[in-house]
């Protein structure tokens, strides 16, 4: 494709300043933002990236989808929420708009194993407009690919293992409240923990009426089983709360959390497969405190055993980077929701974004 690829962000906050600020250094442009915060909104985004004005002004989201069937953009980027029903009124609007969609939305990952009437509903819808929509960021390559890759150099697998921890600091409020950072013990088992102490047949019955709520590493697995040509037999997961034995501060939450309140969580998904093979997954999310740092770990067991090791990853700079650099994938991909399990592997992307799109928009 000859011209520029145009871009809307939708969601200004901490994300947004990295994956707008790659859009112009890869050779995109611009073309809408957009947020619900009155303190954002009207702000010129040059603003947020740090740069001189972009004559692109922060809008209501309110205006979402008017906006978008007028300005016309190739696709949007969504940095908000993490669940896919907190999506659901912007991924219709999307899907109106006929305007491509990629977000970071975790449980978009895979939601077919998470959100299946929903995920469906939005896949008639995209395909109805002509348009992909894609979930992906750090779990896209540091729990997928990676892991895939790691696996493709192993002669026998029985158990994949990985964890993965991050700073809920990171990520706006959204998400540390998703972790129960600032919750009592009771409250975390009250209002996260008790959620999964269900039997299988309840936790079937709350997928199916759109009330499930998955930890980020429910559709990583999913992702992995689809990637890997596994069937999974039985799944589950369990979230504990972590702690920290003084008090610690947290920014986004605008609070000190107590000593012996959760910081955040472990989530722990385990799944068994008609193949042998064991998926076990963990990810750690919580308020640092100022010895922690985010750590990748992922162990191939089988012949051989394979342990791979990232610690310190720049995760929020790695999130919005993979957004940016799959916008070519997006937009040669096959219309309606579609996982990147089926997208060709992530390229870093030397030349300008627009000339790796295969066809005219």
């Amino acid at each position: 494709m000859k011209r520029k690829i145009k871009v809307a962000q939708i969601g200004c906050g901490k994300m947004s300043k990295f994956t707008m600020r790659y859009v112009y250094e890869k050779g995109g442009e611009i073309v809408l933002a957009f947020d619900c915060n009155k303190d954002i909104i009207g702000n010129d985004i040059g603003s947020i990236i740090e740069s001189n004005p972009k004559g692109i002004i922060v809008e209501d989201i309110h205006c979402l989808e008017e906006r978008l069937k007028t300005v016309k953009p190739d696709i949007a980027i969504v940095t908000t929420m993490s669940l896919l029903g907190d999506l659901e009124d912007v991924l219709r609007a999307c899907c109106n708009a006929h305007v491509n969609v990629i977000t970071t939305c975790e449980e978009a990952f895979f939601a077919s194993n998470s959100n299946p009437k929903l995920f469906h509903e939005l896949d008639s819808l995209a395909k109805a407009g002509g348009i992909t929509i894609t979930g992906c960021g750090y779990q896209d390559i540091f729990w997928g690919n990676l892991v895939s890759g790691l696996s493709s150099s192993t002669h026998t697998i029985t158990k994949i293992k990985g964890s993965s921890s991050y700073n809920v600091e990171d990520y706006g409020i959204a998400l540390a409240k998703a972790h129960g950072a600032g919750l009592s013990l009771e409250e975390f088992e009250k209002e996260i923990a008790s959620h999964d102490n269900i039997s299988k047949e309840e936790r079937e019955r709350l997928i199916n009426e759109r009330e499930f709520l998955p930890s980020y590493m429910w559709n990583v697995v999913g992702w992995l089983s689809d990637k890997l040509d596994l069937r999974i037999k039985n799944i589950n997961q369990k979230c504990i709360p972590m702690t920290h034995d003084e008090d610690i501060y947290s920014s986004t939450l605008d609070m000190t959390i107590k000593a012996g309140d959760a910081t955040g969580m472990s989530a722990v998904v385990t799944a068994t497969t008609m193949e042998g093979i064991i998926l076990e997954a963990e990810c750690i999310g919580k308020v640092y405190n100022e010895k922690e740092f985010d750590a990748n770990v992922w162990t191939i067991e089988g012949e051989p055993e394979t342990t791979m090791v990232i610690n310190k990853p720049c995760t929020v700079e790695l999130t919005c980077a993979d957004i940016v650099n799959r916008i070519p994938d997006v937009l040669n991909a096959r219309s309606g929701f579609v996982s990147t399990s089926e997208m060709p592997e992530l390229r870093y992307r030397v030349k300008d974004l627009n000339e790796y799109v295969l066809k005219d928009l």
